[in-house]
């Protein structure tokens, strides 16, 4: 099954894509990382796209699913495979349908904006030794101070409410409207996030054995 997992920042599709990943044996293509190893490996859509990425231009979407039509042409998505992080926009996913790419199922995480929110700015992050805390979910035993090493934990900038904001803004102007774009093809399924990541990916997998 080829899906695409959707969701705003901070809904926690990347961790359900793992899941499911896990679960069917199906590789999760970051648009990023596939990027990086097209580039690595020196195939010819890689080459192309170093030449716009050394010139600091954003790499055009053709380049992009040239390199994911390489990518899922691997022995590993044989059996399928989840998108994340593309498409982002309409026009991404009339060009991906356009150039043959077949999508079984679009996977939405819903969570409200006030959630995502307050659990991405109430996040900490030591700023030593990296480990990550949550000031409601779980918070440090002594207020400001990492467990593991006792440096001082720290706010991300992503992680402050205005960038959190904007990062949603952004998403609910240019990638929301994917919704409808599946949704009239019968292909959207949304599952509604719940509190313990478990119990999402329950209501996800039964979602997609469906």
């Amino acid at each position: 099954m080829n899906m695409i997992f959707l969701g705003a920042p901070g809904a926690g599709k990347g961790t359900q894509a793992e899941v499911v990943c896990k679960e069917l044996n199906i590789p999760a293509i970051s648009t990023g990382n596939m990027l990086r190893e097209a580039v690595a490996n020196g195939t010819e859509v890689g080459l192309k796209a170093k030449a716009f990425m050394d010139a600091g231009d954003l790499v055009p979407d053709e380049i992009i699913i040239g390199i994911l039509k390489d990518r899922i042409a691997q022995p590993d998505a044989k059996n399928g495979f989840i998108l994340d992080g593309f498409p982002r926009t309409v026009a991404q996913a009339e060009a991906l349908d356009s150039m043959g790419v077949q999508i079984d199922k679009v996977v939405e995480i819903n969570v409200a904006d006030e959630k995502i929110t307050a659990r991405m700015s109430g996040r900490r992050v030591c700023e030593k030794c990296g480990n990550s805390y949550h000031i409601e979910f779980k918070p440090t035993k002594v207020e400001g101070i990492c467990d593991a090493c006792g440096a001082k934990v720290v706010q991300r900038i992503d992680d402050k409410p205005e960038t959190v904001q904007a990062r949603l803004k952004t998403y609910h102007e240019k990638t929301a409207p994917l919704k409808d774009y599946y949704q009239s093809r019968g292909k959207l399924v949304t599952v509604e996030g719940q509190e313990e990541i478990a119990d999402t990916s329950k209501l996800v997998l039964a979602a997609i054995k469906n």
